[in-house]
Parts: structure tokens; sequence; C-alpha cells
């Protein structure tokens, strides 16, 4: 009997080569779909510019809640080259942390009124400290803990298994403190849910909401100050040059496990912020309320380039844009925004794995 002839095996040249072609029929076939809606939204409008207004106000409020968790999790990337899973969690820590803040000034009793509608600002201010406090010291100890042992582990997938299970403790703990029932975030008179401005355009009208406002230029006010820190700290640039290579920044007098445990409480204090913002201008929300926008903002700091600041910033603005007018755009329930949010990861992955604004290599680059 003949021996059996080896099973030829494509080259990596083939591969390749493959794999750019499955990229162009992808890219072909979304780019065309894309621009059929858009004929279809010229030719026969569903919504007038009010609404699509509307929606890119939407867009940006939450695109910039998903840009400060996107780049806790680009920085954590930059810095250990691990995906971060729990990082929602520690957003929704600071959310609970915030809610019991407001709660506790509006028991508050000064004179006829309560602390927190007779000194508003105040009040917002230490619910935003405490809320990015309480996320930056779970995120130090999440690290310690849960991350710190495996650095060095032989098992690959040991930290991002390790990252699934502090997401699961996080979440669970929160449940067995706060209970499972959904909470209302109490704010004060001068960010009151649901009120705003009236802008009228036409026949229609589109409101301007106060917390939605306040919460944009708090995104943007703490991704600018995050840049300047990046570009101009003793420890932005330990963080940079950790990122671009671990081993020369060590002999250069850079401690490797303090940079870290910074890293972290850096991450928290974003995600903290968009916690209370999130509270803030949703209201709503329980023990779970950090697992989908932490998965989306992993989405956008993927979109932008994992491991890229401004990529994670961009990607946040553009996922939360893409999310709030998409639906309409697309012509299908709103309520199926999450599935155009993880159709741009797939989409991403298979057409430019390394992000809108990513290279190759995975750094934490310069902003």
């Amino acid at each position: 009997m003949d021996a059996e002839k080896p099973h030829h095996q494509p080259s990596a040249k083939q591969t390749v080569k493959r794999i750019n072609w499955l990229r162009w029929i992808v890219g072909v076939i979304a780019g065309a779909y894309v621009l059929y809606r858009i004929i279809i939204q010229i030719i026969q409008p569903e919504y007038g510019p009010v609404y699509w207004l509307g929606f890119l106000n939407t867009g940006l409020i939450v695109g910039g809640m998903y840009s400060l968790i996107a780049i806790g999790y680009t920085l954590v990337y930059g810095v250990m080259l691990l995906i971060n899973f729990a990082h929602g969690d520690i957003m929704m820590l600071g959310c609970f942390a915030g809610y019991f803040t407001f709660e506790f000034f509006n028991f508050l009793k000064v004179g006829e009124s309560n602390f927190l509608n007779a000194y508003p600002v105040p009040a917002i201010i230490l619910a935003f400290l405490i809320g990015a406090s309480v996320s930056a010291v779970s995120g130090f100890y999440l690290e310690k803990i849960a991350y710190r042992p495996l650095r060095n582990s032989h098992v690959r997938l040991a930290p991002l298994i390790s990252a699934v299970g502090a997401s699961i403790f996080l979440e669970t703990a929160a449940q067995i403190m706060f209970g499972a029932n959904k909470k209302t975030y109490k704010n004060p008179l001068l960010l009151e849910r649901g009120t705003g401005w009236n802008i009228k355009m036409g026949d229609g009208m589109i409101v301007i909401t106060k917390t939605g406002v306040f919460s944009l230029i708090m995104a943007v006010v703490l991704m600018i100050a995050l840049y300047f820190f990046v570009q101009k700290t003793k420890l932005g640039k330990s963080i940079r040059a950790v990122s671009q290579d671990k081993n020369t920044a060590q002999l250069m007098g850079i401690n490797l496990d303090r940079v870290t445990s910074q890293t972290f409480i850096i991450s928290g204090i974003l995600a903290g912020s968009a916690g209370v913002m999130w509270g803030l201008h949703n209201g709503l929300f329980n023990h779970f309320v950090g697992f989908l926008p932490g998965i989306k903002a992993f989405t956008a700091a993927v979109l932008g380039g994992i491991g890229n600041i401004p990529g994670a910033m961009a990607g946040g603005m553009i996922l939360g844009i893409v999310e709030s007018v998409g639906p309409a755009f697309l012509g299908i329930d709103f309520q199926l925004k999450d599935v155009i949010a993880f159709t741009i990861l797939i989409l991403v992955l298979i057409l430019k794995p390394s992000g809108l604004f990513g290279k190759s290599s995975s750094s934490v680059e310069k902003v």
C-alpha cells in the first residue's frame, strides 16, 4: 500500500492573500449597503433634520462616556497587553459611589432645604471626587490581587480568565451589597433630568438637556486633562515608555510595578467619572450598569486602535454617534442599536484589525 501523500498546506503568502480577498469582499458588501441606505434617505427621507440633530446630540453625550471608559482599556492594554474586562464594573462602582453621595446630601438638612439643592455645585464636585476615588482604589487593588500574580504566567490566557472572573465577582458583590433592584439617581435641581433648552427647528423641536451638556463638557475636559497629563508629566512619560518597551524602560530606572498600579488608578478615575455621569444623565441603574457600556467601550477602543489614546477618544465618539444615528439610517428598530455596535466590532476586526488610528505594534501612542 502506498503511503499517504501529505496534505498540502497553504503557504503564508497564500493565507494572507485569502484574508485580503475576504476583507475586500466584506468591505465592498458593507460599503454597497451603506451607499444604498444613503440613496434611500435622500430619495425618501424617513426623518427630518431636527430628528437627525437629536440623534447626533444623543450620540455625542453617550460617545463622551464611551471615550472615557475606552481610554481605560487602552491605557491598561498599552502597559500590560491585557484586556481588562472588569473595567466596566469599575465604572459601576463609581456609579454606586456617586449615587450614595447624592443620597446622603439629599438627607443632610441645611435650614429649610437640603445640602444637595442648597449647595448643588459642591455636592456635584464631591460626588465626582468620591465616585472617581472609589473606582481608582478598586482599580488599584484589582491589579494587585487579580493581575499582578499572573503577569509572568506561562499560561497566556490566565490574566484574561482572571479579568472575566473579577468582573463576575464585582457584579455579584454589588448585587449582594446593594440589591438587584434598579435605583434612581437623585439629581440636584441644578441638573434635573429631562430639563434643558428647547430649540425649535421648522415643525419640530430638539431638547438639549442640562445633564447631557454637563456630561459632554465633563468628558471633553477630562480627555483634555489626560492629554496634558500623558504629554507633560513624569508619570505620563513613564507610561508611554513602558508601553513602548518594558525592558528598556526598566533599565532607565522606571519602576514597572509602580507605573502599572498608577495606570490602573488613572483608568479607574476616568471610569468612575463616567459612572457618575451615566447615573446623572440616565437615572436608572443597577449592578449590571457597567457591563454593556464596558463592552461597547472595548469596541470603541478596538475601533480607534487598541493601545492608542487619541484612537480611544475618537472611537468612543464615533461609536456613540453611529449607535444613535444607525437605527434611523438603516431603517431598523432602535432597540437593535446594540447589534450595530457589535457589528462594527466584527467589521473592524475583519477589515482593519489595528483600528482606524492604530498601527501594527501595540503601544500607547503619543497624543
